[in-house]
């Protein structure tokens, strides 16, 4: 866990720059660098934009839906978004091995056991007492994540 520290940090530090600082700034320094070195020095432009606000109004209402329309062409109609979940999925070692938790704990077990026990019926064999215990423990874990809780041990997550 302590080798994935400076990555996890890595990480959150890119999210958060990147989705939240740089792109707030970069909006911002688009709208000044706009005003005050092209509408500013254009007579026609100033008469309709005559000051900073009227312009940042101007380019957030219709900015903020033109870039949500962007955004849904991008999510919904273009192959770009699928491009970038199949080279997530490929990169995500979680696709190519079974997840921790209730997946590796309860449901998968559960299948497994599912599988075993029909083979057994249809060659019409009795159960173990292991077997038995094993069934009861599964049904246990299977119980606690129906009421709520958790199955397996996770992660300490670093600060």
């Amino acid at each position: 866990m302590r080798a994935s520290l400076p990555f996890r940090a890595w990480y959150y530090f890119r999210m958060g720059y990147s989705v939240y600082l740089s792109f707030i700034m970069a909006v911002i320094n688009v709208m000044v660098t706009v005003y005050y070195l092209a509408i500013s020095n254009i007579q026609e432009l100033k008469t309709v934009f005559p000051d900073f606000t009227t312009w940042a109004i101007t380019v957030l209402i219709i900015g903020t839906p033109l870039a949500v329309s962007v955004g849904w062409v991008h999510m919904k109609r273009s192959p770009a978004y699928r491009s970038e979940l199949d080279v997530s999925v490929e990169s995500n070692p979680y696709y190519y091995k079974l997840p921790p938790g209730y997946w590796k704990e309860a449901v998968v077990p559960v299948m497994l056991e599912t599988m075993k026990l029909n083979i057994k019926l249809l060659n019409k064999e009795t159960l173990t007492e292991n077997e038995m215990k094993d069934l009861k423990a599964l049904q246990q874990k299977l119980q606690t994540l129906i009421d709520g809780g958790r199955v397996g041990s996770p992660k300490e997550m670093p600060l």
